[in-house]
């Protein structure tokens, strides 16, 4: 593992959604469970990539029925397809923000998707561990990976949209680069 890699720390990341409801408001929730990495390389963004796995069980919209609905085979069939996953295919840089172009599979459909990202940071933490922080947000049709199910209003519209706006927060770890001669020593010991 090269010294540019870094982990996603979910407990101080955020991964949350929202998507028109009956038209006229917003329904907000969030991924509570994932994991990733990213390979940043500072002179060459070029060869950077990311990696993120979400467990789409893990839907949470903050009304439980709601989310048994999403985790149905209407939405994302969580049974069939327990994985959301975003690979990044190439990245720009233009100074401390990022285009991030990527595939994201949801449903078992994989579409192109591009992150607009921003770097918030780099800091110690009390551990002694290196950390990073990013915001990236973008649009998705949900449509457009098989997630077609929906209720016409009687007044006119659908019951849920089909663009979902999405915004993450993510911090991440430094991974420790083991060092070869240590490990040596200790594997002749």
């Amino acid at each position: 593992m090269s010294s540019n890699t870094w982990n996603v720390d979910a407990s101080h990341s955020s991964l949350q959604f929202s998507v028109r409801h009956m038209v006229i408001s917003k329904v907000r929730g969030a991924f509570r469970s994932f994991r990733g990495a990213f390979e940043l390389d500072e002179r060459d963004a070029a060869l950077s990539n990311v990696d993120v796995v979400i467990d789409a069980a893990s839907v949470d919209t903050a009304e439980p029925r709601r989310d048994e609905h999403l985790r149905s085979s209407d939405f994302l069939d969580v049974g069939t397809y327990p994985e959301l996953r975003y690979r990044s295919r190439a990245i720009e840089r233009r100074g401390d923000r990022y285009q991030i172009h990527g595939d994201l599979t949801i449903h078992g459909v994989t579409r192109p998707v591009t992150l607009e990202a921003e770097f918030q940071g780099r800091g110690q933490d009390p551990w002694g561990g290196e950390r990073a922080a990013f915001s990236a947000k973008t649009s998705v049709n949900r449509e457009d990976f098989g997630l077609t199910w929906n209720q016409l209003l009687e007044a006119g519209g659908v019951l849920v949209g089909t663009k979902i706006d999405i915004d993450i927060e993510v911090q991440a770890i430094r991974a420790v680069q083991a060092d070869p001669a240590r490990a040596g020593a200790s594997a002749a010991a």
